[in-house]
């Protein structure tokens, strides 16, 4: 039974919870006894809670979190059991529905910051990953298991060849190996390595950060422009830069901002 509670400051379901502390907007996994295990009904509740938060006026940013001690082990693997009985246009269904949040996430207006406080695999590696950034705690462990049960790494790879490259991308799909928080930093799979104790406090402060320093509307944009232009020639990139270049130099932030610098003022966004 879903329980909702004034919309724009917080949203109770089974699974997942939605609320707003200081224009941050916390999209967190509740399902602690499965490891955070994505199954439909988790993926449909995420998927509700970030279009929420993608149109709260009172979000700026998000931050995507889970209790109990892992961020998320991926697929429910007695889900995924129960549907090899189905056809292939059911499962296909199924897969959409998750690559639909994969991207809903990847092209999300608001900018997204992964708390990774424990295991993030297969799956929940992949959503950790679509993130715009990332912080994590040293125990934390990292990868793509999907080979190593028969299964295959498909919707995350599209997004991870985009975050780490080939090489990268190969070594970790391709063996299914975990690897350390330490060696995910290198890789480009998270930002930031902090002490467990401190997660909670240093991912705030970054997204207070975010909030005050930064234009909504310059992020946005900025963050649509980099999904984009890496699907186009070097040509198209440069035309579609250059176009938004001349838009944004006649929005009210960019006017905004740049008289304030000239003022010598200070701008809270």
């Amino acid at each position: 039974m879903t329980e909702m509670i004034n919309t724009a400051e917080r949203l109770t379901m089974e699974y997942v919870h939605y609320e707003v502390k200081n224009r941050v907007g916390y999209v967190t996994l509740a399902r602690a006894e499965k490891r955070n295990a994505l199954n439909f009904e988790v993926v449909s509740e995420l998927k509700q809670a970030f279009a929420i938060a993608e149109d709260d006026e009172a979000c700026k940013l998000i931050v995507l979190r889970a209790e109990g001690k892992v961020f998320c082990a991926g697929a429910d693997l007695e889900y995924i059991q129960r549907l090899q009985e189905n056809d292939y246009h059911e499962n296909l269904l199924d897969s959409t529905h998750l690559m639909e949040l994969f991207r809903l996430i990847y092209t999300l207006k608001k900018v997204v910051i992964a708390q990774i406080h424990g295991h993030a695999i297969a799956g929940g590696c992949g959503l950790a990953a679509i993130c715009d950034f990332g912080f994590t705690v040293p125990d934390a462990k990292f990868g793509y298991t999907e080979v190593k049960i028969g299964f295959i790494p498909a919707i995350v790879k599209v997004f991870l060849l985009r975050k780490i490259g080939e090489s990268r991308a190969k070594q970790l799909l391709l063996t299914g190996d975990l690897i350390s928080a330490e060696e995910a930093e290198k890789y480009g799979l998270v930002n930031y390595i902090v002490p467990a104790e401190e997660l909670e406090e240093r991912v705030f402060a970054f997204a207070q950060k975010l909030c005050t320093e930064n234009s909504r509307q310059s992020m946005e944009v900025t963050k649509e422009m980099i999904a984009r232009v890496q699907a186009m020639s070097l040509e198209e990139g440069l035309q579609y830069a250059s176009e938004m270049n001349a838009v944004a130099r006649g929005s009210e932030d960019c006017q905004r901002g740049i008289a304030a610098f000239l003022n010598k003022g200070q701008i809270k966004w």
